[in-house]
């Protein structure tokens, strides 16, 4: 299984290779190649460039549509500006004829049907939603992540985790013949490995998630949250600067008090993930903890 080979879309962006040489041994080869998207005409075919020759991508060419759905415009529209992943299939009058749909189709049956529940893929984020986050599994071939398998600290919102274009790794939790459902929160580690970084009496700057009437949530890292207590005026999203009272690991709570608050500078969403390339099983909480978050794949 060849994961290199099907990465997400703009990962093999190789226009400035394709030569006419290039194009017609991929398509002896069945290779797939990348370029980006420069138009889309009044029959929704897709103009590709190609190191000064333009490769067209008719519409029932442009998507691999899973389960036979029906694939909505908005799927082809929205390529324009974007790269693409595409097999050469022939020449007309020297114009090159090219696929996506065919780029999905191999890696659909030759690499995510293929995956397991555990198995930890590369992804692109491409579009968010209150419910979740949509990503590029691989040649443009879209699967959902929940906002509830994001992080166990609680977000209002997937863009409180990721961004539009955004790399990031993730596990599989379930894969219908191609159709995976994502999760994120195995990756970025236990109660107890990020509570480490903490320790009572220091003051240590969180992001506020929630202000409820008996206290705000703030989140020291993207796995952990602190409860400080309430009264302070302060909004979700804002930075707060917060003194550690107490880490109690038994209970998983960290008590804080909020010292100051204010609008939060734009910060990376880098993320740094363990070097895994499965995670059959994940405890969240400390084994002294009767309170158990696992995820069991």
């Amino acid at each position: 299984m060849k994961r290199s080979i099907y990465l997400p879309e703009g990962n093999l962006c190789n226009q400035n290779e394709l030569t006419m040489e290039a194009l017609q041994n991929a398509a002896v080869r069945g290779t797939i190649l990348s370029a980006p998207v420069t138009l889309c005409d009044r029959e929704l075919s897709l103009s590709v460039s190609l190191c000064g020759k333009t490769g067209i991508i008719e519409r029932g060419e442009c998507v691999y549509p899973l389960f036979g759905t029906a694939v909505k415009d908005i799927a082809v529209v929205s390529r324009v500006g974007k790269a693409v992943c595409f097999k050469v299939m022939g020449f007309i009058d020297g114009v090159p004829v090219l696929s996506r749909r065919e780029a999905q189709k191999e890696c659909v049956r030759q690499y995510l049907s293929r995956l397991l529940p555990s198995d930890v893929i590369s992804a692109r984020i491409t579009h968010l939603e209150s419910f979740g986050a949509f990503c590029d599994v691989g040649c443009g071939v879209p699967a959902l992540m929940p906002v509830d398998r994001m992080s166990v600290s609680r977000i209002s919102h997937p863009k409180d985790r990721f961004a539009v274009g955004q790399y990031i790794n993730a596990v599989v939790v379930s894969n219908d013949g191609g159709r995976l459902s994502l999760s994120h929160k195995e990756l970025l580690g236990t109660w107890s490995e990020n509570a480490s970084r903490y320790e009572p009496m220091q003051t240590a700057a969180g992001i506020v998630r929630a202000v409820e009437s008996y206290g705000i949530f703030v989140e020291l890292a993207p796995n952990l949250s602190g409860l400080a207590e309430p009264g302070f005026d302060t909004v979700v999203g804002q930075t707060a600067a917060v003194h550690i009272k107490s880490i109690i690991p038994s209970k998983m709570k960290v008590k804080l008090v909020i010292v100051d608050s204010f609008e939060t500078l734009k910060q990376s969403r880098n993320y740094d993930y363990p070097d895994v390339s499965h995670i059959d099983y994940w405890r969240y909480s400390p084994e002294c903890c009767d309170r158990i978050i696992e995820s069991i794949f």
